[in-house]
C-alpha cells in the first residue's frame, strides 16, 4: 500500500503512482462491498469514474469487489458511516457521495430492531452532514419499506404509509428510513444539498445474500441444492423483482440528471408473481426436484409479525425524467440468481477440499480506520 498526497490530506490507495483525479468524477459509496452498492461500483469505474468504498463488511463481502480491486481508480476504507470523522475526512476528497450503508433485510430487522433503528438513522444523518458541509452531491437509498402496508396497486412516490403499531418491530425499519428521507429532504429545502432519494423495490442478482430474508437469493439456493424451497404464509403475496442491473442504470441516470435534485424516485419492476409461483418457477427454471413447504410467519419470524399482500411500484417519474425502461424480466432475474447459487455451491465445495482457501481481506487493497459503533453496510432492500 501506498500512501499519497490529495490537496494537503493522505490518502491510501492499492497501487503505485495513482494520480488524483479531478473532483467531478469521484466518488464515495459507502455500502459499497454491499450486494447493489458493488455492482455500482464496477459499473462507475467502467465510466472512468474514480471510487471510493466506506464499508465496514458487516453484510457485504470483500468478493464482492473482486472486479473493482483490480482497477487502478478504486480504494476501499474498512469503516463506520457512524465515524463521523472518517466520513467527513473521504466525502472531502469527493465531489458525489452515493449512501448505500445500511441495515438491511426483514431477518436482520426483526432480530436486532434496536441496533437497525440507530444505525440507519444516524449513519443517514452523518452522511448528510458531511456531503453539505463540502458541498457535494448525494444519493441516498430508501426503500420499498417507506409504504408499510400500503398494498393498493402501483404505488407512486406520494402514496399513503400505512404502517401498524409501533410496537411491531418490522415498522421500525420502514420509520427509521422515513426519517432518512425526511431529513435528506430538509437538508435539501432548507440547506440546499443536492440531494436525490431512491426507494428500491425488491432487486436480485449475483452477489446477493440469502441470510437477511431475500426471497430469490434463498429459493435458488434451496433448489440447486434439492431442498424444499420455504414460503411463508399461504404465498399469495403479491411481489416484483428487479435485476440489479437495471437497478444500477436507474442510478447512473439519476446521477447524472440536474433534474432529479430534490425528488424522490421508485425503482424496480411491474412484473408481478405470487411467491407460491416464484417457487414453483424457480424449481422449473432450475431444473429441481425440491418441493415447496409453507412456513407459518410465527414459525419464521416469531409471534406478532406483520407483512404487506401486494407492493408494486409505479415508475412514472423516474421514467418520464431519465427515459429508463427495465432490460431484464424475471426469467433474467432467475437465470442469474440459480446461477450465483450453483457457483456458491461450487466454490463452497472447493474451499472444503484439502488446500482450499476461504476469504479474506487483502491487505494490499484495504486502508483500516477506526470503527465508532455497529456500522452495517449494504444496501437498502425490501
Amino acid at each position: 500500500m501506498t500512501i499519497e498526497l490529495c490537496g494537503s490530506r493522505p490518502t491510501f490507495t492499492h497501487r503505485t503512482g495513482v494520480a488524483c483525479m479531478d473532483r467531478c468524477s469521484k466518488y464515495l459509496v459507502t455500502g459499497g462491498a454491499g450486494f447493489i452498492g458493488s455492482h455500482l461500483v464496477d459499473a462507475l469505474l467502467a465510466e472512468g469514474k474514480e471510487v471510493v468504498v466506506l464499508d465496514n463488511l458487516a453484510t457485504g463481502r470483500m468478493s464482492n469487489l473482486a472486479r473493482a480491486q483490480e482497477h487502478p481508480s478504486f480504494r476501499f476504507v474498512h469503516g463506520s458511516v457512524l465515524d463521523g470523522l472518517l466520513v467527513d475526512e473521504l466525502a472531502r476528497e469527493c465531489d458525489t457521495v452515493v449512501h448505500l450503508a445500511a441495515a438491511v433485510g426483514v431477518k436482520l430487522i426483526v432480530e436486532q430492531p434496536l441496533k437497525s433503528f440507530i444505525t440507519n438513522i444516524r449513519g443517514t444523518e452523518t452522511v448528510l452532514e458531511s456531503a453539505q458541509r463540502h458541498s457535494l452531491r448525494v444519493l441516498v437509498a430508501s426503500t420499498s419499506e417507506i409504504y408499510g402496508k400500503n398494498s393498493s396497486g402501483p404505488l407512486t412516490e406520494t402514496s399513503d404509509r400505512i404502517l401498524g403499531s409501533p410496537s411491531v418491530v418490522r415498522w421500525s425499519y420502514s420509520t427509521a428510513k422515513a426519517v432518512d428521507e425526511i431529513l435528506t429532504g430538509l437538508y435539501h429545502r432548507e440547506r440546499g444539498l443536492r440531494a436525490t432519494i431512491v426507494r428500491f423495490f425488491n432487486t436480485v442478482g449475483a452477489r446477493q445474500s440469502p441470510a437477511y430474508g431475500m426471497v430469490i437469493p434463498r429459493f435458488a439456493r434451496q433448489a440447486v441444492r434439492g431442498e424444499p424451497l420455504t414460503v411463508h404464509s399461504t404465498g399469495r403475496q403479491q411481489r416484483c423483482f428487479l435485476h440489479v442491473a437495471d437497478a444500477v442504470e436507474a442510478l447512473l441516470l439519476l446521477l447524472r440528471h440536474p433534474g432529479a435534485e430534490g425528488a424522490t424516485f421508485n425503482v424496480g419492476s411491474a412484473e408481478e408473481i405470487s411467491v407460491g409461483e416464484l417457487a414453483e418457477r424457480v424449481i422449473a427454471q432450475a431444473g429441481s426436484a425440491s418441493s415447496v413447504e409453507y412456513v407459518p410467519y410465527t414459525e419464521a419470524y416469531g409471534a406478532g409479525f406483520e407483512d404487506m399482500q401486494r407492493r408494486v411500484p409505479d415508475t412514472t417519474r423516474l421514467r418520464a425524467l431519465t427515459g429508463w425502461q427495465p432490460r431484464h424480466g424475471l426469467s433474467d432475474v432467475l437465470t442469474d440468481a440459480i446461477a450465483d447459487a450453483r457457483g456458491e455451491m461450487s466454490r463452497m465445495a472447493s474451499t472444503s477440499l484439502p488446500g482450499g482457501r476461504g476469504e479474506c481481506l487483502p491487505s494490499a487493497t484495504v486502508a483500516t480506520a477506526s470503527i465508532v459503533g455497529p456500522a452495517l453496510a449494504g444496501p437498502c432492500q425490501a
